[in-house]
């Protein structure tokens, strides 16, 4: 009995993975059989027909030279790192702050924090985007970079998990020593972080990658595409080229999926560390 039961278990557990993977991978499956098609064979058929050519690569020449696909990813790319490195740094201070120190209004200043993510971004766009021209950035990679730093309060919280396990006797020794609260922080705060601050990284650079409201709104110049905006312009009130699009966003998810095997291994070790103190 006790066998038949641990079977049955493990056999819902394995079907509702084999269907989580199953209703995960099918949109990515539609979207590349639409993108080895023609125009004429995307209109005709189903979307989960494969492509009768798959060797028809027409659609992701003419997506990565029309939609200027590699001006959108040398803008993405000094975007993304300049938003990254600016707001890990922040959320990184934040959370030694929050942490190691006591002061008065602790408490509020974290639950400031937790009460911004809870309002509506576009309710605050008519101030946001007031602000962003009255700064002269409108129309510049400045203006999505400047919104992007803005520390949230997931990237806040992981690092505050982390600092938790690291030992407060680290920084008195070190003060002991002559060193400076800067000087802790760089040298041995921030080195200790290393797999929040990947974790963070990822969670941060794929929202930034895949963005588009930002860029739309604030970037709206022919000449700054991103990634995410590249392919707009395949997209029209007569008309859209679905099979152009799909290839654009098959060569759009390239560069997110080489960097999630090459880093999968501290995204889960960063979630696994950060949910236990």
């Amino acid at each position: 009995m006790y066998m038949l039961k641990r079977t049955l278990a493990s056999s819902i557990k394995y079907a509702a993975l084999l269907l989580g993977a199953f209703v995960a991978l099918l949109p990515i499956v539609v979207i590349l059989f639409a993108s080895l098609k023609t125009k004429a064979e995307y209109a005709a058929t189903s979307p989960l027909t494969p492509p009768v050519n798959w060797l028809n690569w027409a659609n992701y020449t003419k997506a990565f030279v029309n939609g200027n696909m590699l001006t959108g990813f040398v803008n993405t790319a000094f975007i993304l790192l300049v938003s990254i490195i600016g707001a890990t740094l922040t959320g990184s201070m934040i959370a030694y702050i929050l942490n190691r120190f006591k002061f008065k209004g602790k408490s509020l200043m974290l639950g400031a924090f937790l009460l911004a993510t809870l309002i509506p971004g576009v309710t605050t766009q008519v101030s946001t985007f007031q602000i962003i021209n009255k700064l002269e950035l409108f129309n510049t990679p400045w203006a999505a970079i400047l919104l992007y730093l803005g520390t949230d309060i997931i990237a806040v919280y992981i690092f505050l998990q982390f600092l938790d396990s690291i030992a407060v006797a680290l920084d008195e020794s070190a003060m002991l020593d002559g060193a400076s609260y800067l000087t802790i922080y760089w040298r041995i705060i921030l080195p200790l972080l290393k797999p929040a601050i990947v974790t963070v990284i990822i969670i941060k650079g794929v929202n930034i990658y895949n963005d588009f409201y930002t860029p739309f709104l604030y970037m709206p110049k022919t000449s700054l595409p991103v990634i995410s905006t590249a392919l707009f312009k395949f997209k029209g009130p007569y008309g859209s080229q679905w099979e152009v699009i799909s290839a654009g966003i098959i060569i759009a998810i390239i560069p997110t999926l080489i960097a999630f095997l090459s880093l999968q291994k501290y995204i889960y070790n960063g979630f696994a560390q950060g949910s236990v103190k």
